[in-house]
C-alpha cells in the first residue's frame, strides 16, 4: 500500500467536503431570500435548514447501503446528480410565487441538496478511512474540518456572487461548481487493498468489526449517541449566536468567525487526539471543554467581563467542533472498519435531537431571562455535567485498546 498516495485521497476529501460542507452557509442565503420573498418567515426559513440536516443523515444512512454495493466513485456520482438537481432547482424559483417557490425551495435544498449531501459525505469519509486504520482520528479531524469550515471559507465568495449576479443565477453556478468537483474528486475514491502495509497492522477487512445488528444491541453505542446529544445540545446553546453573545458583551462581531474558526481546529486536535490516546480519555477531555466553555460564559457574565467571554466562546467552539470527530473515530474504534459507512450514518443521527433540543432551549432560556445569558450559560455546565455520568457509564463497556 502507497502510504504517500493515501494523503492524496485526504487532501482530495477534504476538498470535497469543504464544497459539501456549503449545506452551512444557508444563513448566507437567508436574507436574500427574504429580500425577495418578503411574505416568508423567519420560521419558514429556518425549516428550509431543518429538512436538510434531516435528510443529510438520511441521506448518510443511504449512502452506507449503497456502499455496499457500489464503489464510491459511483456513490459520490449520484450525490453530484442530487446536488445538481437540488440548487439548479432552486435557481428556476419564480419571484412571483412565493407559495409555491417555498414548497420547491424545501423539495430543491431540503431533500436533494440535504440528501446529495450526506450521501458524499458518508462516501469521502468511509473510503479515505479505509487508508487510515491505523489513524483514524487525525483523517476524520482533517476531513471534517473541511467540512465545518465550507460554509465560512467558500460563504465569502458566495456572498460575492450573489451581489455580482444575483441569488437565483449563483445557485445555477454552484450547480455546474460543486457538481464538476464532486465528479473530479471522486476519481481519487478508491479502496485500499487487501495487502497490509508497513505502517498498518491490517487492512480494513481483516480488522474485527462488529455488524450493524450487533451494534445496534451494544449499549456503547446507544450511550455514546446520548453522549453526542448532550454535547452537540451544549454546544448549539451558543455556536450559533457567537458573534451575538459577543456583541451582548461588548466584544466585535468577528469573534464569531473566530469561534468558527476554533470549531474547525478542533476536529484536528481531537482526532490527533484520539489517535494518540485513544477513547476514553478524548471522550472525557471533550466533556471538561465543555463545561470549562459554560463556566468561563458564565463567570464573564456575572462579573469577571468581556475576556472571559472569549474564552469561553473559543473553547465552546473547540469542543463542539470536536464532537463530530470524535463519533467517527469512535466509531471507527469500537465497532470496527468492515462495517463502518452503516455504522457511522447511524451515529450521525444523534445531530437531529441536538438541532432541536439546542436552539430550543436557548430560545426559551434567554425569553425567560429577559435577554439576559446567565441562565443559557448554567445550562451548558449543565448538560455537561450530564454527559460525564454517561460518559462514565458508557466506560464500562469499552472495549480495551
Amino acid at each position: 500500500m502507497n502510504n504517500n498516495k493515501r494523503w492524496s485521497y485526504l487532501i482530495a476529501g477534504t476538498v470535497m467536503l469543504l464544497f459539501l460542507g456549503l449545506i452551512y452557509a444557508w444563513s448566507i442565503f437567508k436574507a436574500p431570500f427574504n429580500e425577495i420573498y418578503t411574505d416568508w418567515t423567519e420560521s419558514q426559513l429556518s425549516l428550509t435548514f431543518t429538512i436538510s440536516m434531516i435528510f443529510f443523515c438520511l441521506g448518510g444512512f443511504f449512502s452506507g447501503i449503497l456502499l455496499k454495493k457500489f464503489p464510491a466513485r459511483i456513490v459520490l456520482w449520484f450525490s453530484a446528480a442530487l446536488l445538481f438537481i437540488g440548487f439548479f432547482g432552486v435557481s428556476r424559483l419564480n419571484p412571483e410565487q412565493s407559495r409555491s417557490s417555498l414548497m420547491l425551495l424545501y423539495v430543491m435544498y431540503g431533500f436533494f441538496c440535504g440528501g446529495g449531501v450526506g450521501i458524499g459525505y458518508n462516501a469521502v469519509i468511509s473510503t479515505v478511512n479505509k487508508w487510515f486504520v491505523d489513524r483514524p482520528g487525525i483523517a476524520s479531524g482533517l476531513m471534517l474540518m473541511g467540512f465545518g469550515l465550507g460554509g465560512i471559507i467558500l460563504g465569502s465568495a458566495v456572498n460575492t456572487m450573489i451581489k455580482a449576479v444575483g441569488l437565483f443565477t449563483t445557485f445555477l453556478l454552484l450547480a455546474v461548481i460543486v457538481t464538476v468537483i464532486l465528479i473530479l474528486g471522486s476519481f481519487f475514491m478508491k479502496t485500499p487493498p487487501k495487502v497490509a502495509s508497513k505502517n498498518m497492522e491490517s487492512s480494513a477487512e481483516e480488522i474485527p468489526s462488529t455488524t450493524t445488528a450487533e451494534m445496534l444491541k451494544s449499549p456503547a453505542f446507544w450511550l455514546f449517541v446520548i453522549w453526542a446529544i448532550l454535547l452537540n445540545s451544549a454546544g448549539l446553546l451558543v455556536i450559533n449566536s457567537a458573534a451575538t453573545i459577543a456583541i451582548a458583551f461588548g466584544a466585535p462581531a468577528v469573534v464569531g468567525l473566530v469561534v468558527s474558526l476554533c470549531n474547525g481546529a478542533g476536529r484536528v486536535i481531537m482526532g490527533s487526539f484520539f489517535d494518540k490516546f485513544g477513547p476514553k480519555p478524548s471522550l472525557f477531555l471533550n466533556v471538561c471543554f465543555t463545561f470549562s466553555a459554560g463556566l468561563f460564559l458564565f463567570l464573564g457574565a456575572v462579573k469577571l467581563g468581556i475576556p472571559f467571554i472569549l474564552i469561553g466562546l473559543l473553547i465552546a467552539g473547540i469542543a463542539y467542533g470536536s464532537t463530530p470527530t470524535l463519533g467517527s473515530a469512535f466509531v471507527h474504534r469500537q465497532f470496527g472498519p468492515k462495517y463502518y459507512p452503516v455504522n457511522f450514518s447511524l451515529s450521525n443521527f444523534a445531530l437531529i435531537p441536538a438541532a432541536i433540543i439546542g436552539p430550543m432551549i436557548s430560545s426559551i432560556l434567554i425569553e425567560r431571562s429577559g435577554g439576559a445569558y446567565d441562565s443559557t450559560f448554567i445550562m451548558i455546565m449543565l448538560l455537561a455535567i450530564i454527559a460525564l455520568v454517561v460518559y462514565l457509564v458508557l466506560n464500562r463497556y469499552l472495549k480495551k485498546s
